[in-house]
């Protein structure tokens, strides 16, 4: 997709990279249609409020969910947190919190409570404190007594009746997380300590914890009076190299819908903070991406993030009457769509008939809805529904789902009669999405980058003190530490010539006279 409308002609490039940037900014929370052909709406949920921008362990950035495409009868849940990970932001590394439940929540009747809840705890181990490192040597399995700062946890299904819990079992208990992926020197086969988090549950299922890469895309770039007030700043995935906390779930598809007669489920994920006083409390909250960025003003996004799905009728108006359409009028002239916008109403809230309304006299509520009984297709396209892929998005939401330029055409009106091919010139994430579970693409490493200046892989940098440092190779008899040891030397002449001098300097101060 390129910035241009393909189907209405030339002349029309302002408006295109204008709407996807403000949708990427935090577009509209849903689309919805009277056919087959919903609208959608949406995007990422990175530092979406004030109060949980300033707690990003407990931010959940984006939620996905899918039926797996290489075990149909199974749905993954993919929920990601800690937005705009910096690779090598050592030496502390990014964890989950200790003092959180991260829930995965179910809806399978359509009354907008709880009939499943997948929780997730979480608990860190630190082996050395005495140093400040994350590991303390080459680390080559998740039991690597170098791995010095660890984490596992704990998940339960929880199940519900009406809101109340019915009971709650232990599905599996102290699962590893992976890492983040310090980089080569550290962990030189990441590959191998991903698939070592990867845990089969007794009913064929799955759950993995642990760093990704983000697989969001988009131009943030909105931010800034809507792409430099001149549309100067476009077509740049702004998350491209950063990180997030991945939990991914795999789960057969009649664990989590009410029967194969109705196969559509809600899904949405929330944040539990513990208090001093030992109470939990919900900070986060994301069903479909964006809605709290740019659908709710900043009077609401707070009130969101702590709310549950059976009282979003408070939110409704900020979906039948959104600001963003009329930002964008007033900038750029473009004419907002009619008000009210029910087109916009019912995935926001109810689903799509035909495609994934839960029941016919579903509860409105935002969340995430997927149609379980829809098989993955062998090619998926991009823009899912409205490209007449009905195994993407609104329909859950694929990794590889562009809910950027899905959401620009739905908010600029698509649905209603103004055809367009909007598009933010970012189509797809800069890295391949994996085949299997968990499905996100690895994490970029720490050490990413050019080398030192003068030096090829594999080579070590030569100082200026010559060949004091020696290549990072053991041979008979010699030790691995060569280099440290080396350098650490040459370290150490350096100073003690710098101070000796400074000395001397500082003695001769001393006896000038004045």
């Amino acid at each position: 997709m390129t910035p241009l409308f393909s189907r209405s002609g030339t002349g029309r490039k302002g408006l295109v990279t204008l709407i996807s940037g403000a949708l990427a900014a935090g577009g509209l929370a849903a689309a919805g249609v009277a056919t087959l052909e919903p609208g959608v709406a949406s995007a990422s949920s990175h530092r979406e409020a004030p109060l949980i921008s300033g707690t990003p362990q407990y931010d959940n950035t984006d939620l996905y969910a899918f039926v797996s495409p290489d075990k149909p009868d199974t749905t993954t849940i993919v929920s990601d947190y800690i937005p705009f990970e910096e690779p090598a932001g050592g030496p502390n590394f990014y964890q989950f919190a200790d003092d959180a439940q991260y829930d995965i929540h179910i809806d399978n009747n359509g009354d907008a409570k709880d009939d499943l809840i997948f929780r997730y705890t979480f608990k860190t181990k630190i082996k050395n404190k005495n140093t400040f490192l994350y590991n303390t040597g080459v680390v080559d399995s998740l039991n690597d007594p170098d791995l010095n700062v660890t984490q596992s946890y704990d998940l339960d299904l929880i199940k519900l009746k009406n809101g109340r819990q019915q009971y709650r079992t232990r599905a599996a208990s102290n699962v590893p997380v992976a890492p983040s992926d310090v980089g080569k020197a550290s962990m030189p086969d990441y590959a191998k300590l991903r698939s070592q988090a990867i845990y089969k549950t007794s009913n064929g299922g799955a759950t993995f914890a642990g760093q990704a890469d983000d697989p969001f895309f988009a131009d943030l770039r909105v931010f800034d009076l809507l792409y430099g007030g001149n549309l100067s700043e476009v077509g740049r995935d702004t998350l491209k190299g950063y990180n997030v906390n991945t939990i991914a779930l795999q789960v057969p598809n009649d664990l989590i819908r009410q029967s194969a007669k109705r196969p559509t489920v809600g899904i949405y994920a929330t944040t539990q903070r513990r208090n001093a006083q030992g109470y939990y409390s919900q900070v986060s909250r994301l069903g479909n991406p964006l809605v709290n960025e740019v659908v709710n003003p900043q009077k609401d996004k707070d009130k969101f993030n702590a709310s549950q799905p059976k009282d979003d009728g408070q939110f409704l108006k900020n979906v039948t009457n959104p600001e963003l359409p009329k930002l964008i009028e007033a900038i750029y002239k473009i004419k907002a769509p009619k008000e009210p916008r029910n087109d916009l109403v019912s995935v926001f809230l109810t689903g799509v008939k035909d495609l994934n309304q839960e029941q016919p006299y579903a509860t409105p509520s935002e969340m995430l809805r997927l149609n379980t009984s829809i098989k993955p297709t062998a090619k998926p396209k991009r823009l899912g529904v409205l490209d007449g892929d009905n195994a993407g998005f609104p329909n859950g939401r694929r990794l590889s789902d562009d809910v950027i330029d899905e959401a620009l055409q739905v908010v600029e009106g698509e649905l209603v009669g103004s055809k367009n091919d909007l598009g933010d010139a970012v189509d797809k994430n800069d890295k391949s999405f994996e085949k299997y579970f968990p499905y996100v693409a690895e994490p970029t490493a720490g050490s990413r980058g050019a080398l030192a200046k003068g030096t090829t892989s594999g080579t070590d940098v030569k100082s200026q003190l010559g060949d004091a440092l020696q290549p990072a190779t053991s041979s008979a008899g010699g030790s691995d530490n060569t280099v440290l040891i080396a350098g650490s030397a040459a370290s150490g002449a350096a100073g003690i010539l710098l101070i000796g001098t400074a000395l001397a300097w500082w003695r001769r101060r001393m006896q000038r006279s004045y």
